[in-house]
């Protein structure tokens, strides 16, 4: 498949990471693109753990339209471990907004991409959780001058707050810009790059003990874990394309094979194309796959637009969260979003390297 855009994990300072310079980011706060109707602390509550689930990356992606000229893609997931089942999708959400070239938050022309970084433009209407960035309706009972999603990020956000919370400035900048690691995904730009090469790389191979090496691979494959799958090294990873029974040898060796062509790789975005998957779609996700519900807001058929891929578990520095592919469905025109509406549920598939049998 040619004409794939390839996303990489790149160093940035946080004030380009800001909504008003609409980026593609992984970790810290969401960049909220629609600030007029934000995503309620229910819609991003995690349906097994009723916990608050994390931001996880946004994805800028406007459509050749004017409704969408604007155009982000928002996916958020609990880090509750005992949330993640094999080819499970419950504990993630999907969000899409958008929004036309002239709107009511920001101007008609691009932002500067060198000098000074634009500041971000902040909700007029809504006041954003401190901890996390995500809508904010209770205030610190003391200063009432910060507010918070709910108390559990209070109190992890207390320690930090406590030594200013009665002061005259109760919410300095180093406060408002604290990371907490078990809160927010360290944070990291998203580069999106178009790879037009889709030939495969003919790998050297070596004289192998083929039935220590394929116990070694029923091993990570029993376990469940991508991210151990990952982390191992590159070395050892080519070693586990021979001839193992417990995983289907077509759908691995070519998802191996394009991850060998650009190893960093975090996302690939295909609009319209088909997920790289990870694993047999007949025993992971076959029922999810053939059951993709239709956009909620215009009755179209979901199609595919990206994927996550486990490479990206490697920067966010949590071993509770796990997964094999993330692929992400959206309605096929971005359809507008009625005039209440700031974002959009969308849909997404989750495999892991097991079976779900």
């Amino acid at each position: 498949m040619q004409g794939i855009d390839l996303g990489f994990a790149e160093e940035c300072e946080s004030e380009w990471l800001t909504n008003a310079h609409f980026p593609s980011k992984l970790g810290g706060k969401p960049a909220w693109l629609h600030l007029g109707d934000l995503p309620t602390t229910e819609a991003l509550k995690c349906s097994k753990c009723n916990n608050q689930k994390s931001f996880l990356c946004q994805i800028y992606a406007p459509f050749d339209d004017d409704y969408n000229f604007h155009r982000m893609v928002y996916v958020f997931v609990c880090r509750t471990e005992s949330c993640f089942s094999a080819n499970d999708n419950s504990n993630i959400t999907v969000l899409r907004s958008q929004l036309p070239l002239r709107n009511e938050f920001y101007p008609d022309v691009p932002p500067p991409e060198e000098g000074e970084a634009v500041p971000e433009v902040l909700p007029p209407n809504t006041k954003l959780c401190i901890a996390c960035g995500c809508v904010g309706p209770l205030k610190c009972g003391r200063c009432k001058k910060v507010n918070y999603c709910g108390a559990p990020h209070q109190r992890l956000h207390w320690k930090i707050h406590k030594l200013t919370c009665t002061t005259e400035d109760s919410v300095p900048a180093k406060a408002q810009n604290h990371h907490i690691p078990e809160i927010l995904f360290p944070e990291w730009e998203i580069d999106m790059n178009t790879d037009e090469d889709d030939n495969i790389r003919n790998d050297s191979k070596s004289d192998i003990d083929e039935e220590q090496e394929l116990k070694k691979l029923e091993q990570l494959t029993a376990s469940g874990k991508a991210g151990e799958f990952q982390n191992l090294p590159e070395s050892e990873l080519e070693k586990y394309t021979k001839g193992s029974e417990e995983i289907d040898d077509k759908y691995f060796r070519k998802f191996r094979k394009e991850c060998d062509k650009d190893p960093m790789q975090i996302i690939r975005y295909k609009r319209n194309g088909q997920a790289l998957w990870i694993a047999d779609t007949q025993t992971t996700i076959k029922e999810q796959l053939h059951n993709i519900p239709k956009c909620g807001l215009c009755g179209a058929e979901r199609v595919f637009e990206f994927q996550i891929m486990p490479q990206m578990l490697n920067y966010l520095k949590d071993a509770n969260v796990d997964w094999g592919v993330i692929a992400v469905y959206t309605c096929p025109k971005s359809c507008p979003l009625p005039k209440d509406k700031g974002y959009v549920e969308e849909f997404c598939l989750k495999q892991d390297i097991v079976n779900s049998q």
